[in-house]
């Protein structure tokens, strides 16, 4: 592109080695405390009683990697957080003066640790005024530790966790496949009935609803059937606290972790995970704190490469 736009040849290896050494850059500076750009708080959307409300959101993205002289290597999980700031949720199709919203976000990725990513994604939420925000809802999709990390680096009293309606959604799928098998109208059938009380009674209902089915059906079942309902009522035992989704939605709330996923594929995959990619750890971690800066809203982009130049 550069060759056709400018008339400017350069070589396979120099833009490689100048976009691992400008990521790393970006790397260091936010691991020593650093944001870039102005800070510039945000004008936070307001849900239906009129608070003004912050999301943050982290996930995971499982990105191919390759050992030295072309050895194979085992892959390595990509972390992406964000702050964003949603325009509410509208019913579809969308209002016409709703229809060209869009959503403000900051993003950090790298292949650092979940831990390592707590501290620049405070000091990232803080650049964009995230204080000033009434209601702070941290929306993830339940994976292990991420209520920790939530609670630990965002954990103001009246912090709100919010479980993924869609992952909960799933794995409602799951158990109506292993109790119903290849009987389709029965799975469809316990699949809406249970999404239903899930999104519009919440989830103690759903689990007295689960409870039910055990004690009418339970003595049916084959092992396989009864493990499977095992462990599913024992995922949304451990969830429930986070699946108020009736007041969630009520009080004009999202309940899907789609920007953080959205993330995953426009930050990390567009670039990352090609046909055939494969990454050096160091490579790969670099490229990873460019995407994300890059894809962020805000002046950090700039700021970065006049701070690098001058």
């Amino acid at each position: 592109m550069l060759r056709k736009l400018a008339g400017l040849s350069l070589g396979t290896s120099t833009v490689r080695r100048v976009t691992e050494a400008a990521g790393r850059t970006v790397g260091e500076r936010i691991a020593a405390g650093r944001t870039f750009g102005a800070r510039v708080p945000w004008d936070w959307h307001r849900d239906r009683h009129g608070r003004t409300v912050a999301y943050t959101s982290v996930d995971a993205t499982g990105l191919g990697m390759q050992a030295g002289r072309g050895g194979k290597a085992e892959g390595r999980m990509a972390w992406i957080g964000m702050v964003y700031n949603p325009p509410p949720p509208v019913a579809e199709p969308p209002e016409p003066a709703r229809r060209h919203e869009v959503m403000m976000a900051r993003y950090l990725a790298g292949l650092n640790t979940l831990e390592e990513l707590g501290g620049p994604l405070r000091r990232t939420a803080a650049q964009v005024g995230m204080e000033q925000a009434e209601v702070w809802i941290a929306l993830t999709d339940g994976g292990s530790g991420l209520e920790e990390f939530m609670r630990s680096n965002f954990g103001r009293p009246d912090l709100v966790l919010i479980l993924d309606f869609w992952h909960a959604a799933q794995h409602l799928a799951e158990l109506a496949r292993a109790l119903y098998g290849g009987d389709e109208a029965r799975v469809q059938a316990a699949l809406g009935s249970w999404r239903h009380t899930l999104k519009h009674e919440g989830g103690e209902p759903l689990l007295a609803a689960l409870a039910e089915l055990e004690q009418r059906d339970g003595d049916g079942w084959a092992a396989v059937q009864r493990e499977a309902w095992e462990g599913e009522t024992g995922y949304f035992r451990r969830n429930v606290g986070r699946m108020g989704y009736p007041a969630y939605e009520a009080n004009g709330w999202h309940i899907g972790s789609g920007p953080v996923e959205s993330a995953c594929k426009t930050v990390i995959g567009q670039r990352m995970k090609g046909g055939g990619m494969r990454w050096g750890e160091d490579g790969g971690d670099a490229v990873c704190h460019l995407r994300a800066l890059f894809k962020s809203e805000g002046d950090g982009w700039d700021a970065f490469w006049a701070r690098s130049i001058n």
